[in-house]
């Protein structure tokens, strides 16, 4: 075939030959028109002659299933719309029109995938222009066209444009090279050739394959491929592909081996184990090794990527290898690999550039798979039947239960105290009851440690409960996770009227409670729920503010649910044992100077072998002593903004967003390398740290490695109905679920599954940041992944950036689209490896003090926060330490300046929650935090009053360390937040909805 070149600024083309297309990409970041307007494509044609009428058949190949839907547009060069337009053929191979070219001699383009956008900014949906009516019955008549039948013979006698160009408005957006599809006589010719059941075509990691049910032109050209050839260096993962086409029949599955490298001399180099098929074999999320089914339905295109790990030592030379594909039934094939292994030494794997698709083998990763423990946790100790950890104590009874929780957090959660808190009145109780009311509890039993490490420690037990065989599995971990599973086995017919768990918790130590639809509260004394799928609910936390814990009921068909936004995309699977049909549910009472958590599942039948796993998970709260120096110290500027902008705001933490310069599109941070090195080099030289956006939920559509991601099926993508913008529509085609856009970048996001080998990736990513790009930490906006993944982050984070800090955001998901789940409940979790929070949108200002506490402070969990919505309350901010964040909402600069001129930092917590608070009011509306060091207290008074009241304060002088004939309770002055003044301590007046932070010292 002959090849013709071409160049033109802003545009990515192909040259038309014979049916054929040949190209020379060339690609500028400019959009060449509007494509808004006429969307992605177009096609240039060239009138050589001033004619009435003018054919032209354009040869687009294209991968969109009904072209025949899609409307045309047609342009002379100066954009003026061509309005006699005839459409007489309009399919995937080809497109064929005649109009009337009213400019007369020169260029055309024909628009043929234009589209309008409905839905929001950020979540939009495109929808492609109908063909509609485009010419006029006096030109049809002249051009006689009018008669659908003579038409074909009559465009023998019409002059042809020529089909110049097929052009994208950027590269980006090119269907060239691999989604030009083959005719459909080209593949009854290949099929022709190649009468097997399935063929296979090797592919360069250069050219993803990107489509599933066609053949790309370029694998005519090239032809059934025997081998592959490649070029590696020293010390590179190699990655390449096989396209497996089941040409004549489904594959049910497919099996993958490799040979060994060989030198020319036929000794083996390299050993098979070398080589990787990531659609077949891996490591998971869990660390667990798998082999994978692969299907391969009749008529479809299975990418097979696959990666070869080249030694540093490695000579450099010729080396040949194979692979070989085995579908079950049928007979294999092999493809051979020649490989040429360069001088010169990869120092990174080639992971600097994502094109090579090296980092594909960081889904295999197992970095920080371990039990070591992370700051500022202490390693997990057994002294006979009790668990310690961090300030909490874990007791265990014979049947492998929990018999107590015990914590030692002061009151306000800043340091670990000797003294005891019980939270539980009794142990945990499985209760089977039968019909006639008769209740027999799990007991007995001898609960073995079976397990201990530094950072967890696991146990069994096999209680006895009658007819039915049980068997208890627990772990706990340094952080104050708590995972146990009952597996109940009937050895016979058994028929139950319940089986649930009892949770007795001591009334002094009940009273708060958030989640199963509550809001953070005092605890409401009564709850009544019932499994709902709609709901993203499936436990709640119960305690006070420095003793507690959550509550989460599971069942072996957990799943991880998606969130955010996409809850009802993949929801909470129903647990078969606590759910049972809808019958079960939970009851909360306050009974017998007690409070009695029940978790019912109903009535049932269980057969002989029936078993059933009742899995508890509990977070034992608060997980660490709050760091209140490093709040006061660490002040968040929350833009990227040249250095010194963030330095006269006063602020050190730079949290860089994505759609940024140095970190534009969404979750996947590693293409804008040298800007972002430098940016961070700079900040670091002047005293400030860089932290960037990066979280799984969702991924951009400009990762390299999308399609390689995408032919491991649902496994990194979750399944969905499609649309969203142009470009998923255009390339993905289906199956997807459209998330977040940045319009100005066209950055199209898709939605991850929920737990993956994505998140082995993800940790690695984030140590590949942390030792190239050395970030200070990541911003984390929302999760989608577990606390093992987020342990992981912690532990690669503070390997590399000892100082490193993560913060999480996240908007309020008590709703129904995200489920009613309480972002701290949803995120509870990850918690014990966060440095701060950042709860966010739609959290009302003007919501309880209660809710304050629970939902967004984070202090009953040993975090600190600050303030979204509509800039926060300053003045209830300051009850909890928290501010607004400049300059993203609010504007805490005044405060951030009280701060320093108080030295804060060198002052305890106390607050109005805690019993100890030295200071309190005589208004239940009005709340009282101290601030304090020996002899000078900071008090933050927040009113939650409708009206403006005065105030009496309740001050223990003796505490405060303060002599009260000498005192003076004044107000510094606070640009927008209160005015100088000295105040009677006896009569304080503080304004509706506002409040004061008073000094007290001696004159």
């Amino acid at each position: 075939m002959k090849n013709i070149f071409a160049f033109s600024v802003g545009v990515v083309m192909f040259l038309i030959w014979n049916d054929s297309l040949t190209a020379q990409p060339r690609t500028h970041g400019a959009f060449s028109w509007d494509q808004l307007r006429y969307g992605n494509h177009r096609a240039v044609l060239k009138v050589p002659k001033a004619k009435d009428a003018v054919y032209a058949r354009i040869p687009w190949r294209r991968r969109d299933i009904h072209p025949e839907e899609k409307r045309m547009i047609l342009t002379d060069s100066a954009g003026k719309e061509i309005k006699n337009l005839l459409v007489v053929a309009n399919n995937r191979e080809y497109g064929e029109i005649i109009f009337q070219p009213v400019s007369g001699v020169g260029t055309y383009y024909l628009y043929y995938m234009p589209f309008e956008i409905k839905g929001s900014r950020n979540y939009p949906k495109v929808y492609y222009l109908k063909p509609g009516k485009t010419a006029d019955m006096t030109w049809l008549d002249k051009s006689r066209l009018t008669d659908s039948i003579k038409i074909r013979k009559r465009i023998r006698r019409i002059p042809a444009a020529q089909v110049k160009l097929l052009e994208a408005v950027n590269g980006f957006n090119s269907f060239f090279p691999m989604e030009m599809i083959a005719t459909r006589e080209e593949m009854n010719q290949i099929l022709r050739q190649h009468p097997e059941d399935y063929l296979l075509f090797s592919e360069s990691r250069r050219y993803p394959i990107r489509m599933r049910h066609d053949l790309p032109y370029r694998w005519i050209e090239k032809g059934v491929s025997p081998d592959f050839t490649g070029k590696a260096y020293r010390n590179e993962y190699y990655a390449f592909q096989v396209g497996l086409f089941a040409a004549r029949d489904s594959l049910t599955d497919v099996d993958i081996t490799f040979e060994g490298m060989k030198d020319a001399s036929g000794q083996e180099i390299l050993p098979a184990k070398a080589f990787t098929c990531f659609n077949k074999t891996g490591i998971g999320w869990d660390a667990r090794p798998f082999v994978r089914k692969l299907p391969v339905p009749e008529g479809t295109v299975q990418p097979l990527w696959m990666g070869v790990d080249i030694p540093k030592d490695m000579p450099a030379g010729e080396y040949t290898g194979a692979v070989t594909v085995t579908p079950a039934g049928k007979a294999p094939q092999k493809i051979d690999l020649h490989f040429t292994i360069l001088d010169s030494v990869m120092i990174d794997r080639g992971d600097h550039e994502s094109w090579r698709h090296s980092k594909m083998r960081w889904l295999n990763s197992l970095l920080a798979v371990d039990e070591k423990v992370v700051k500022p946790f202490v390693p997990v100790q057994i002294n006979k039947d009790t668990v310690s950890i961090l300030g909490r104590k874990l007791v265990l009874n014979a049947a492998g239960l929990p018999a107590q929780i015990i914590s030692y957090y002061n009151g306000s959660n800043t340091a670990i105290t000797p003294i005891p808190r019980k939270i539980l009145a009794g142990d945990f109780r499985m209760v089977v009851e039968k019909p006639g009311g008769v209740r027999q509890a799990m007991h007995g039993g001898r609960r073995l440690f079976t397990r201990w490490s530094q950072g967890m420690t696991s146990w069994t037990a096999n209680p006895a409960t009658g007819a039915l065989k049980t068997m208890v599995k627990g772990k706990m971990e340094f952080d104050g996770f708590v995972e146990i599973k009952i597996y109940v086995t009937a050895t016979k017919k058994t028929e139950v009227k319940d089986i649930m768990l009892e949770i007795p918790v001591d009334s002094a130590s009940a009273t708060h409670f958030m989640g199963l639809g509550y809001k953070g509260q005092k605890f409401p004394g009564t709850v009544d729920w019932k499994w709902d799928v709609r709901k993203n609910q499936d436990g709640a936390w119960i305690g006070r503010v420095n003793a507690g814990f959550q509550f989460s009921l599971r069942g072996a068909n957990y799943s991880r649910p998606l969130n955010t936004n996409f809850y009802h995309s993949k929801p909470l699977h129903m647990p078969l044992s606590w759910d049972n049909h809808g019958r079960g549910g939970i009851r909360i009472r306050r009974e017998n100077g007690q409070v009695m958590i029940r978790a019912f599942s109903g009535e049932r039948t269980l057969t002989p072998g029936d078993t059933l796993c009742y899995q508890i998970n509990l977070l034992l709260t608060p997980f660490k002593p709050i760091d209140t120096k490093s709040h006061w110290k660490n002040r968040y500027y929350h833009s990227f903004q040249p250095l010194d902008t963030v330095i006269r705001a006063g602020a050190n933490v730079i949290n860089v967003h994505h759609a940024t310069e140095i970190n534009p599109y969404i979750n996947y941070p590693f293409l804008r390398q040298d800007t972002m090195r430098n940016y961070i080099a700079a900040a670091h030289k002047k005293g400030l740290k860089v932290k960037i956006y990066n979280t799984i939920r969702e991924l951009s559509n400009h990762a390299p490695e999308i399609f390689a991601l995408r032919s491991l099926n649902h496994e990194i993508y979750t399944y969905g109905p499609g649309n969203g913008w142009a470009w998923l529509q255009e390339h993905v085609g289906e199956d997807y679920i459209a998330a977040w856009f940045v319009p100005k970048l066209r950055d199209a996001a898709i939605i991850n599954s929920g737990m993956s080998r994505w998140h082995n990736y993800y940790v690695e990513g984030i140590n590949w940041l942390a030792k190239n790009m050395k970030i200070d930490g990541i911003y984390i906006d929302d999760i989608a992944f577990d606390r093992t993944t987020m342990k992981r982050v912690r532990k690669v984070l503070d390997r590399n950036r000892p100082d490193a800090l993560i913060d999480l955001h996240s908007a309020n998901q008590f709703n129904p689209r995200d489920g009613y789940i309480n972002s701290a409940n949803l995120y509870m979790e990850h918690f014990p490896y966060l440095n701060r929070l950042w709860f966010g949108e739609y959290f009302d200002k003007n919501s309880p003090a209660d809710f304050y506490l629970l939902e967004m402070s984070g202090i009953p969990y040993g975090l600190m926060g600050e303030m979204l919505q509509d800039g926060g309350n300053p003045w209830r901010g300051m009850i909890f330490g928290m501010t607004a964040r400049l300059p993203w909402a609010g504007d805490p600069r005044a405060i951030w300046k009280f701060w320093d001129d108080t030295h804060i930092e060198n002052t305890r917590m106390i607050g109005f929650w805690d019993p100890e608070c030295p200071v309190r009011t005589n208004h239940d509306k009005i709340k009282a935090t101290v601030y304090m060091r020996k002899g000078f207290a900071v008090v933050a008074l927040a009113s939650w009053s409708p009206v403006a009241v005065k105030v009496a304060l309740d001050i223990d002088w003796k505490t405060i360390g303060v002599d009260k004939k000498k005192a003076v309770v004044e107000a510094l002055p606070i640009k927008d937040y209160q005015e100088a003044g000295v105040y009677d301590p006896a009569s304080v007046p503080v304004q509706a909805g506002k409040g004061l932070l008073l000094v007290i010292r001696e004159q």
